[in-house]
């Protein structure tokens, strides 16, 4: 595409507010258009994007396209892609943000397909470089072991950034900024698939992705009765959710939505406390964001200790009553 100016933000409206990662992004996005000395724009999208530009505009953006359509209502993949996909042709940017969830995953390999170009995916960091202004952006890859700065060579450069990786910019009310309304004017049949039920998971307390502190289990408590019993005192304790390594989900000890790592959830609390994990590569892609990991293993070699500030090499059946009942005791 030509004339490609600016950075576009593919925003997400959740219960009649702009997402967490949709802040996120924009304060990223905030960066990259100061650098580039261009302008930061937002595309909403849904059947009733509300007051959800202003709160763009707060955030950071200068400019919030407002596209609207009754297929938009449930957001399908297919809709977002193809209504997207016309924000890019009518008003060309030259780097487009996806966040690292559900729609991004998807949207943004196929958004970059229909643009002839490439996606940087799971990034930690993006920043423009001075020389040519262009995107650089950093990944993890062999399971976070290194991390891999990559470039596009072409325009417009697309990265789907992971969450946790910034915190939103101070709202400000005061902003002003330019709201286009836009048309989406989808044909139903571009909509190839559907959702048939919805199903709402039961949970109670502080979503592992917000939480400031987690207690996590993994293989060696040797069952699921400790996450229920021995650890969930301790999460009690601390305010904490648990969370939990992929083998321990994979053994159907505790649900899919405890699971930190790769392929689970990526987490950045202050504080992360592990108890029998032993820190494979792909658990630690999940949780590299926390400030302090304090670890529980019996194995002194253990891969957790390498990246632990804290560690207890002993037999949880011990440490972890003696360490909850010192939690109790300090309030």
């Amino acid at each position: 595409m030509a004339d490609e100016h600016g950075v576009l933000i593919a925003g997400e409206i959740q219960e009649g507010r702009l997402s967490q990662s949709t802040r996120e992004l924009l304060a990223h996005g905030r960066g990259l258009a100061d650098a580039l000395g261009e302008e930061l724009a937002v595309a909403l999208l849904g059947d009733d994007v509300g007051d959800t530009p202003k709160e763009a505009i707060a955030f950071g953006a200068d400019r919030v396209y407002a596209v609207t359509d009754p297929i938009l209502q449930d957001t399908p993949f297919d809709a977002y892609v193809t209504a997207i996909h016309k924000v890019c042709l009518e008003h060309p940017p030259r780097v487009i943000l996806l966040a690292k969830d559900d729609i991004g995953t998807e949207v943004g390999p196929r958004l970059a397909c229909r643009l002839d170009t490439a996606a940087a995916q799971d990034c930690l960091d993006v920043r423009i470089d001075p020389a040519d202004k262009r995107l650089i952006a950093e990944r993890p890859v062999y399971g976070g072991s290194c991390i891999a700065t990559v470039t596009c060579s072409q325009t417009p450069m697309v990265a789907i950034v992971r969450g946790k990786t910034t915190e939103p910019l101070e709202r400000d009310d005061s902003r002003q900024g330019e709201v286009v309304a836009i048309a989406a004017g989808l044909d139903p049949s571009t909509v190839k698939t559907r959702m048939t039920e919805e199903v709402a998971e039961a949970s109670e307390g502080v979503r592992l992705e917000d939480a400031s502190i987690i207690v996590a289990g993994g293989r060696g408590l040797g069952g699921p009765e400790p996450f229920q019993a021995e650890l969930q005192e301790l999460a009690d304790a601390l305010g904490a959710p648990l969370g939990a390594s992929r083998a321990v989900v994979d053994a159907g000890w505790v649900p899919y939505s405890y699971q930190i790592g790769l392929t689970g959830k990526t987490v950045t609390p202050n504080l992360y406390i592990t108890v029998g994990i032993s820190g494979a590569s792909q658990h630690m892609a999940g949780c590299s964001g926390a400030k302090v990991i304090v670890a529980i293993n019996k194995d002194a070699e253990a891969n957790i200790f390498k990246d632990a500030r804290y560690g207890i090499v002993g037999d949880w059946k011990k440490v972890l009553p003696a360490l909850t009942e010192q939690v109790k005791a300090l309030g």
